[in-house]
């Protein structure tokens, strides 16, 4: 059901439906409607007569209509709808690189960071549309629901990936990519906040490990399916077969794709049951329906939006934990856009392979990132209920860190057997391990860092992920500019070394410093879910404090 403006959040941390003992008297409500609860810890300072408040909330904790509670087939579907949308817009994102030679010399482009551009300027437009836009599509999905903006930004970004295959200049096409990334972004911080929606925590890993490895196949079957299009047609049907595979997911999303977001689902409730009473004549008492995210703050809509959009600069202005994640992530991002445009150079360059060949070996890299996601599936939510268990039943978003624990190891080891192995012209297979280990080591760290950001900011996730993917998209677009410099001058051996150097010196401390001072940040934080002893018996889990009206 449509909505009539966006829902507000509530202003108390501890916002819990209750039908029990020890409610305050003052919200005793004059009448008694289905689907409504009463509430604790709601402010009235803005509300007209508390007295005659309805709460609507979820019909317990088994309610059908809660997306944690539908049905295995119906979650699973949304998922891989979700996870669609995030495999097509990275693949895009990479799989032109093989042709990039072929585009450089059809539309006049001699300059190698130029040539390069082709394939970040898709990633800028993930970055910079968040900047200019103040980080819109994550707060907005927090505001009128995930599926609407899922489906429009894919829209988005099919009418401009279709218009590049269409491109005459090399201004053109890199304006369209530009423009295509724009609308490609919303995946990358909405996908995660649907997962966190729809699974609870003790179930969450095995899923956000697989919905991330599907993300991270994008630009590995990419690439490899646009070296075989570029070889037998021409360079434009790489951007149009991926559109008309999009065509088809944005089909079934039409179908399969449904609303999970919370305070939209139980407004669009409250909302209902307004109208009902309205068409009942039963005077203004329906005015005083109201979701329990809703803090009756007599705002408009455009004051509303402004807060949801702000929210993401105050999330890296405040919150250490986003500014850690965000920058480590980035550097773990810039890495592997970084080997994703020189993979076709090192394996045609030095090692002789048509553009076709070197398009294979992506699969290495597949192989690395299939490998991890598959052994962190099976172990991400056994860790985490073991330690909970040892915890007195509370989960902590910490539980999530210990599988990170090898990527940051595997990441430099990867770096360094690639690098030399290609410098010393060793034979094209340990290379291919080389880039395997970097796919295990990067899919670890996204896997953990991201569950980890789920688990913490829950209603705020979106926004969250959509900080994290701003600062990683810039290093997306940023490293293979200045990568092709480095590794001409320095040579494959001696920039994976310094590569590989930064990698330690970040990233193997960071799980530990998260692992020991998490908690006491998190406990601090504005936005960070308070920890709770199982969300599977609560209807409404413990919220962060909203912003004030």
């Amino acid at each position: 059901m449509a909505l009539n403006a966006p829902f507000q959040y509530p202003h108390s941390a501890e916002t819990t439906i209750a039908e029990s003992e020890g409610l305050p008297k003052k919200i005793a409500s004059t009448s008694s409607l289905p689907g409504t609860k009463h509430a604790r810890g709601i402010s009235f300072e803005h509300i007209e007569r508390p007295e005659e408040v309805q709460w609507v909330d979820w019909d317990g904790p088994d309610d059908p209509t809660n997306p944690k509670n539908w049905s295995s087939n119906r979650k699973w579907a949304t998922t891989f709808v979700v996870s669609a949308f995030n495999f097509v817009s990275p693949a895009s994102s990479a799989m032109i690189a093989p042709a990039s030679e072929g585009i450089a010399h059809e539309l006049g482009m001699t300059n190698a960071v130029l040539i390069s551009m082709i394939t970040s300027a898709f990633v800028l437009g993930y970055g910079e549309s968040a900047r200019k836009c103040h980080l819109v599509v994550g707060p907005m999905s927090e505001v009128y629901g995930r599926s609407k903006i899922l489906k429009y930004s894919n829209w988005f970004y099919l009418i401009w990936n279709v218009a590049c295959g269409f491109s005459t200049t090399a201004a053109q096409l890199l304006v369209f990519r530009f423009l295509a990334g724009v609308g490609g972004s919303a995946p990358l911080s909405v996908g995660g906040a649907v997962v966190g929606d729809l699974f609870h925590e003790e179930k969450r890993g095995r899923v956000m490990a697989l919905y991330t490895f599907v993300s991270m196949l994008g630009p590995v079957v990419g690439p490899v399916c646009a070296g075989w299009i570029t070889h037998r047609a021409t360079w434009r049907w790489v951007f149009w077969s991926i559109s008309l595979f999009d065509i088809t997911i944005q089909l079934s999303a039409a179908f399969l794709l449904h609303e999970t977001y919370p305070p939209v689902l139980l407004e669009a409730k409250a909302h209902k049951l307004r109208s009902t009473l309205r068409q009942r004549g039963a005077g203004g008492g329906y005015q005083f329906i109201r979701s329990v995210y809703d803090t009756g703050c007599k705002e408009n809509v455009s004051s509303v939006l402004l807060t949801a959009l702000a929210r993401p600069a105050q999330l890296i202005w405040r919150e250490p934990i986003v500014q850690l994640f965000s920058l480590y992530t980035a550097f773990v991002y810039g890495i592997f856009y970084l080997f994703l445009t020189r993979i076709p150079f090192i394996f045609s360059g030095v090692y002789g392979q048509t553009a076709e060949i070197a398009g294979l070996q992506y699969i290495a890299l597949g192989v690395g990132l299939a490998t991890a996601s598959i052994i962190n599936a099976f172990f991400v939510d056994r860790i985490y209920l073991h330690l909970r268990g040892d915890n007195q039943g509370i989960g902590e978003p910490e539980y999530r860190l210990p599988s990170m624990v090898p990527g940051t190891v595997l990441l430099p080891v990867g770096l360094l057997i690639s690098g030399w192995s290609s410098q010393q012209q060793l034979h094209w297979a340990l290379t291919d391990i080389g880039v395997g280990l970097i796919g295990m080591g990067m899919i670890l760290n996204f896997q953990s860092m991201q569950t980890y950001v789920v688990d913490a900011f829950s209603l705020h996730a979106a926004s969250a992920l959509a900080t994290i993917s701003c600062l990683r998209s810039f290093a997306g677009f940023g490293f293979p500019l200045f990568g092709p410099a480095i590794f001409e001058r320095l040579g494959y051996g001696n920039a994976s070394t310094i590569l590989a150097a930064l990698a330690i010196l970040i990233g193997c401390p960071a799980p530990w410093i998260f692992w020991k001072y998490g908690r006491r940040i998190r406990l601090n934080s504005r936005y960070a879910v308070r920890p709770s002893a199982s969300v599977a018996t609560t209807t409404t889990p413990n919220l962060p404090p909203a912003e004030s009206c």
